[in-house]
């Protein structure tokens, strides 16, 4: 007889945006009668870019139409493109690699930590050349990238240091927070980031004057904001929408409470995985600076099992990035550009063995109780 399972807990919840329901529609409907009839880039964008710097202590916060396009605005902001190098992860997302190759320039893949699962500086300050122009480091899944050795890294190296804090915010280390410490960084805002919305956006994050006046200019044509129809340079469409900064600027004030809500589960789960190496489950260790509470994620030495037996209990789970990006077919053919092959196996690890689980800030208790010993017994099932 077949057992049907009802799903209990989403890994993506339906209801991300349910007690905001009314000021969205109430914005929606503010914003599509205003008499500027003025959709995209107005001043209810200006004031969300004001909030986000006055909370981050960063000289210019520039919206834009995704994270994606906000490391292409960077990029093209820095002139990086064709006879140019940039080092990236090895493990991560595709914008690290198609941004790099939409300018025209080459991403040469660095292998990761195996413990934080980003950008190993040891192995990235070995591929840099004179062709190198800038370091790309993502913040992966709840922990930063290694910023002090990554700075230091691109300073002696005299290159640029962009940083992909897209999934990050809500972060900081050492003090500073996520995206202030390469020469520019970016944070996304799709739905199932820290401080995602119902929509596309994102930010480019700078203390350099003269690099966000340029994205802010490629960002929309590249005009300059004052002379329509008098383009500076090729731009792209990367505009934000008012409904989207206005609802953001709605939700600003709730975030470090969603923040602290996610951080709160995200201890929880380490805490009660922390005894589970020797059954081939390895959780991120509880709390520490460098930590933000985008997506909790297990290595497990039987991935699948464990996605199996969690999905028998109810509880959806992610896989992300199951193939590093040298070995996309899309990237593969710019991945050895010596002709010796470059293995990368720790990030070979990681896409092998990571697995996520359902993290939002209205997990109740009962439900984040139920994913910890579902995991616990499959985890104590193994060491039988």
């Amino acid at each position: 007889m077949t057992v049907t399972v009802e799903r209990t807990i989403p890994f993506f919840p339906p209801d991300l945006f349910e007690t905001d329901r009314e000021a969205l529609l109430a914005t929606l409907y503010e914003v599509g009668t205003d008499p500027e009839q003025k959709f995209i880039l107005g001043r209810r964008t200006a004031r969300f870019e004001d909030a986000l710097r006055a909370s981050l202590g960063s000289t210019d916060v520039v919206a834009c139409s995704s994270g994606t396009s906000a490391l292409t605005l960077i990029l093209a902001a820095v002139d990086i493109g064709p006879g140019d190098e940039v080092v990236v992860p090895a493990f991560g997302c595709a914008p690290l690699a198609s941004t790099v190759l939409s300018r025209g320039a080459v991403p040469v893949f660095a292998d990761i930590d195996p413990v934080t699962l980003t950008m190993d500086p040891g192995h990235a300050g070995t591929l840099v050349t004179d062709r190198t122009r800038a370091l790309m480091p993502a913040h992966m899944f709840s922990v930063m990238a290694d910023m002090p050795r990554l700075r230091d890294l691109a300073s002696r190296a005299g290159v640029r240091l962009i940083e992909d804090s897209a999934l990050a915010q809500g972060g900081s280390l050492a003090g500073r927070p996520a995206g202030r410490w390469g020469d520019a960084g970016v944070y996304s805002f799709v739905q199932v980031k820290v401080f995602g919305m119902p929509g596309e956006g994102g930010v480019v994050l700078t203390d350099d004057a003269e690099l966000a006046g340029r994205v802010r200019m490629l960002r929309n044509h590249g005009q300059d904001g004052r002379n329509r129809f008098l383009h500076h340079h090729v731009g792209h469409n990367s505009r934000f929408d008012e409904v989207m900064a206005a609802f953001q600027s709605h939700r600003l004030a709730g975030l470090p409470s969603r923040v602290a809500r996610r951080t709160e589960i995200c201890s929880y789960y380490s805490e009660r995985f922390a005894d589970l190496a020797e059954a081939g489950v390895v959780a991120p260790p509880v709390g520490g600076d460098g930590r933000f509470p985008y997506v909790y994620t297990l290595l497990c030495e039987d991935r699948d099992g464990l996605r199996d037996h969690l999905a028998a209990e109810g509880i959806d789970t992610h896989v992300y990035y199951p193939r590093i990006l040298p070995e996309q077919p899309a990237f593969a053919p710019h991945a050895d550009l010596d002709g010796s092959r470059r293995p990368w196996p720790r990030a070979r690890e990681a896409a092998r063995r990571n697995i996520s689980l359902p993290l939002y800030p209205h997990l109740t208790d009962a439900h984040v109780e139920h994913v910890a010993a579902a995991v616990r017994a499959f985890a104590h099932g193994r060491k039988r």
